[in-house]
């Protein structure tokens, strides 16, 4: 069974990284950068600290993925350190791998918090033996126009500062990723809410259950036929696309890539973040749907519309912690505490 991190409480002291793009550092966003860490401070009672190399700025991070593999090493081996928080992802976080000690990691679990490219740091987590979770970052949530959303704050107080299970992942009563440029003048500027049309299942029917894992599909193909590639048999495996809300053909050539490893044929049950502005909803799920048809995979559990990935607000998702997708209810429900007490 895979281990549990111990809970965040007030006090506790989080370390922000820079892992993939160095944006954090930079004058036109640090800005940014200290409204998310102040929020952290003043909404969860955390002390946070960067890290020697968080704030360099994205010239110097790109150049130097041994340098933020070394800030990742230190984080988790520092006892004073009881958890680690992205600043934002990118698409460079593949670039760490020959610069971890995967044994290191294991020996001093803690809750580690990210999405999209932090795919790859979560496969680590993973393949270390411990939970992490798939949610907000610094720079992208935490430091929200105005303020954090209440659905994602309700949830990282539910996922890292109490260890209560069973989770009703219930949908948000609204949804947004509205492009607002990243600048002081627009802090205050509030997006445009969308009312958010509950969870839909594509196809299947019944309960689907089984450890959570996937994460940003176009960061997971990434990781095929490294040592971080998990054994997805019995899973159900959640997937979410990026920014760059890629043209349907590119889409198709990404889950055909996926389904070549065989995970379709594994896993029990496949849930979707909805994409990025709900750009190509429509045609993505075609071509999912399409695809699992050719497989034989037509009585597949698919759900898709769900609040994790590229849009906020979102919930928190604990890897590798067992959780179900009930067809009739459109449920989805956490069964297993992320942390431990």
């Amino acid at each position: 069974m895979i281990r549990k991190p111990k809970m965040l409480k007030r006090g506790d002291t989080v370390a922000t990284v820079s892992l993939s793009w160095g944006g954090a550092g930079d004058p036109e966003l640090i800005w940014r950068y200290e409204v998310g860490k102040q929020r952290l401070q003043d909404v969860f009672g955390l002390k946070v600290i960067e890290m020697p190399h968080t704030l360099s700025g994205s010239s110097f991070i790109a150049d130097h993925p041994e340098l933020r593999a070394q800030d990742l090493m230190d984080a988790f081996l520092s006892p004073s350190i009881n958890g680690i928080f992205t600043c934002i992802g990118g698409n460079d976080s593949i670039r760490l791998l020959p610069y971890l000690d995967l044994d290191v990691i294991a020996q001093n679990p803690k809750v580690f918090l990210g999405y999209s490219d932090s795919t790859v740091t979560h496969l680590v987590c993973y393949k270390a033996g411990f939970s992490s979770f798939y949610g907000p970052s610094i720079l992208a949530e935490f430091a929200e126009n105005r303020e954090i959303y209440p659905y994602t704050s309700k949830w990282v107080h539910k996922s890292l500062f109490t260890s209560h299970a069973p989770l009703e992942v219930e949908k948000p009563d609204c949804w947004t990723s509205e492009y607002v440029p990243w600048t002081e003048e627009n802090r205050d500027t509030m997006k445009h809410l969308f009312p958010h049309e509950g969870y839909r299942v594509l196809q299947g029917d019944g309960v689907a259950e089984g450890p959570l894992l996937g994460g940003c599909i176009e960061v997971l193909l990434q990781c095929i036929n490294t040592p971080l590639w998990p054994d997805f048999s019995g899973s159900l495996l959640f997937l979410e696309s990026s920014e760059e809300a890629s043209e349907p053909p590119q889409y198709r050539e990404y889950l055909l890539q996926l389904a070549a490893t065989g995970v379709f044929s594994q896993v029990r049950g496949i849930l979707v973040g909805k994409p990025y502005q709900g750009l190509h909803e429509h045609a993505y799920e075609i071509i999912l749907l399409e695809i699992l048809r050719d497989l034989g995979l037509s009585s597949l559990v698919v759900a898709t519309n769900l609040p994790f990935g590229h849009n906020e607000p979102m919930c928190l998702l604990p890897y590798g912690a067992q959780a179900r997708f009930d067809c009739t209810k459109k449920t989805f429900t956490i069964l297993e505490r992320g942390v431990e007490p």
